[in-house]
């Protein structure tokens, strides 16, 4: 089993791309789990009167009220640094969270990454889809996500961040991977996936 014994999973709902408008977050979700297991914190982001891109997933048309009241980022910092400075950040699609903290906190500095759709790419290659709530059914995973935060559904920050969760921890366990470095989560090898996915596409 790699050792990891904590990181920090986190998720952001975003307003989309809508032509004329930077994509900005709306809620953040995050679990941080340690030797003494998980915690979670979750907050609503403040985005003015824009529009959201129409197909952008999640409740943020019951919630504009709430979200137009909410606070930004930056005024979250102290949970912020809390539960997310110097442990590993774990996203499904890193690069959309990466994205966020960079745009919302551009002077703090988090990570190393840890994304479990390349991870899952990688030790999944002939998943037919490598969505987060796809893998989480593939694995059987989805009961284990909705006892750690009951009530949640998928596009949901909080329940997409225990997804994730749960998901590297399912990978920790995995008996194949017992003899491999952490480095393997960092950088995993999608190689076959790609292999597979350019031959279905000629």
């Amino acid at each position: 089993m790699i050792r990891l014994e904590t990181f920090a999973a986190i998720d952001f709902e975003t307003t989309g791309s809508v032509q004329g408008y930077p994509v900005e977050p709306w809620q953040i979700g995050v679990v941080h789990w340690s030797a003494a297991g998980p915690e979670t914190w979750e907050t609503l982001l403040r985005v003015g009167p824009r529009p959201f891109h129409p197909r952008a997933p999640g409740r943020h048309e019951a919630l504009r009220e709430e979200i137009a009241r909410a606070s930004v980022l930056q005024a979250h910092l102290p949970e912020l640094r809390r539960y997310c400075a110097r442990v590993p950040l774990v996203a499904h699609n890193a690069a959309t969270e990466k994205k966020c903290l960079r745009m919302s906190v551009p002077m703090e500095r988090f990570g190393p990454y840890i994304d479990t759709l390349k991870l899952s790419r990688a030790i999944w290659p002939d998943l037919r889809s490598h969505a987060l709530g796809d893998v989480l059914n593939a694995l059987s995973l989805r009961d284990q996500v909705e006892e750690l935060v009951p009530g949640r559904e998928a596009h949901d920050a909080l329940y997409d961040a225990a997804g994730s969760a749960v998901l590297l921890r399912h990978i920790l366990a995995l008996p194949e991977l017992a003899d491999c470095s952490t480095e393997v989560l960092f950088h995993p090898d999608q190689a076959a996936y790609y292999r597979r996915r350019m031959k279905f596409e000629r």
